[in-house]
């Protein structure tokens, strides 16, 4: 290998470390919470005198530079690792702060998907059903199922204190929902979203966009709502996805991050889960489709 050769080489891998590590960042949130970020995927972490209790994990590069991080700004110990829900690109690299004194927590069904497919992060040694308070130090941390919405056992994390409510996947604010909604279930999205406006906190972060406080969780919830009622009365109608996806306008929410692009693939969602889960598309009380 020429000297040239070895020097591009080494160039280009500092300069690609460098762009990595730089999606890599922890932000304040309020008192002793933190937001720690790869870029599209967030999850919050709380700091005591009793040590650090983080969610997701995000991903095994994403866990080490976390690790680094908290034992060069902090040096707490971790003691509690919390999965926000089963999918992977949230809760893989858990395995890195599987150490002595760390519990990992999540909701039972959460802990089974992980298990049942064979998931290369670390398996939750705590479950719960429907809800779970712990405390370290002076923090308090209420967890809670909302039943269905995405992933398997979806959850909010609570912090009452500080009335910070952290959501992962199934609110997200400033930004359309994700493409054709994969693994999502709309009703439970907006059954959970109901759900979770009746606590109480100021202001939410969301595993991806952006955080914000209740009005713009209620727009959210306004836009699921009319997407759904849209798609589905345009089925009872017996119109085609294309013909949905040509007349269906929700320009009240225009502003979002990604509206043109997505909108049709939101309506794409919304159809296929109804043609799924409900039979739309073979009820006999509807008229013929076109």
């Amino acid at each position: 290998m020429t000297l040239l050769r070895s020097l591009l080489l080494l160039t280009a891998f500092a300069f690609s470390t460098v762009t990595l590590a730089e999606d890599f960042s922890i932000s304040p949130i309020k008192d002793n919470l933190y937001r720690f970020s790869n870029g599209t995927h967030h999850s919050v972490f709380a700091v005591t005198d009793a040590g650090i209790a983080l969610t997701d994990t995000l991903s095994y590069h994403a866990a080490n530079w976390l690790k680094k991080a908290l034992k060069s700004r902090f040096n707490k110990p971790v003691r509690y690792v919390i999965y926000s829900h089963s999918h992977p690109d949230h809760v893989y690299g858990g395995q890195v702060f599987n150490e002595p004194g760390v519990t990992f927590i999540a909701h039972e069904w959460a802990r089974d998907d992980l298990l049942a497919t064979r998931a290369n992060t670390q398996i939750p040694n705590l479950v719960f059903n429907d809800e779970m308070t712990l405390y370290l130090g002076d923090t308090q941390i209420d967890l809670r199922y909302h039943g269905p919405n995405n992933g398997k056992g979806s959850i909010s994390i609570n912090f009452p204190k500080q009335k910070v409510l952290h959501v992962v996947d199934w609110i997200v604010l400033g930004r359309m929902p994700y493409k054709t909604l994969p693994g999502y279930d709309i009703r439970g999205m907006i059954n959970s979203t109901r759900d979770v406006l009746q606590m109480d906190f100021d202001l939410l972060v969301g595993g991806h966009a952006e955080a914000g406080d209740k009005d713009e969780v209620r727009s959210y919830l306004r836009y699921l709502e009319q997407l759904y009622q849209a798609v589905l009365q345009g089925m009872r109608e017996g119109k085609s996805l294309a013909t949905l996806q040509q007349e269906i306008r929700l320009d009240e929410f225009k502003a979002l991050a990604m509206y043109e692009a997505w909108l049709p693939l939101n309506i794409e969602g919304v159809y296929n889960d109804l043609a799924d889960q409900s039979y739309m598309l073979i009820r006999p009380d509807l008229p013929v489709k076109e």
